[in-house]
């Protein structure tokens, strides 16, 4: 769910981003059905969510949300990841969080014919919202958490989650 990490860690290669944004969205090998550089992100997407999932310091972060929140903690805490880059962004980039975020959108909707259906819905929710922008401000982390919590099957009220905000 750490849609802003994904996104900047694919350098500004479309077919990377493209792949590192429907990551989430292709399961198993039906990464083969996209071009090679879109193939690349999709891997490349898969090989930052387990280099994340298995670093101890995310692993003891997931441990503070996971008795309310059981397996969405590891979602929380990429959400969570994506607030603390966008707030920091200009620590880590010359372009501006605004800048990235319209440049992004502009090139994911240049590819969106190849976006399984599932991405194309939630890309024209974070263009909608302007998601990118809005996860370097906490209004904009519990728009991001009300939507999930109406998306999840479980209902986890996720917006439980402003009290330790």
């Amino acid at each position: 769910m750490n849609y802003l990490a994904h996104l900047f860690l694919s350098s500004h290669n479309h077919d990377l981003m493209v792949g590192n944004f429907i990551g989430d969205a292709v399961k198993g090998n039906d990464h083969e059905n996209y071009s090679q550089g879109v193939q690349k992100g999709i891997i490349m997407h898969r090989s930052i969510d387990d280099f994340t999932d298995h670093h101890e310091l995310v692993k003891d972060s997931k441990k503070y949300f996971v008795k309310d929140f059981d397996k969405y903690s590891g979602v929380l805490i990429d959400i969570y990841f994506d607030y603390f880059l966008a707030k920091k962004f200009a620590n880590y980039s010359d372009t501006s969080l605004r800048s990235f975020a319209g440049n992004t959108y502009t090139i994911l909707n240049n590819n969106k014919h190849v976006f399984p259906e599932k991405a194309n819905y939630f890309f024209d929710y974070m263009v909608r919202e302007n998601i990118l922008l809005r996860y370097a401000e906490l209004d904009g982390i519990k728009k991001v958490l009300h939507g999930m919590t109406h998306r999840i099957k479980q209902r986890y009220p996720l917006l439980r989650i402003d009290e330790r905000i």
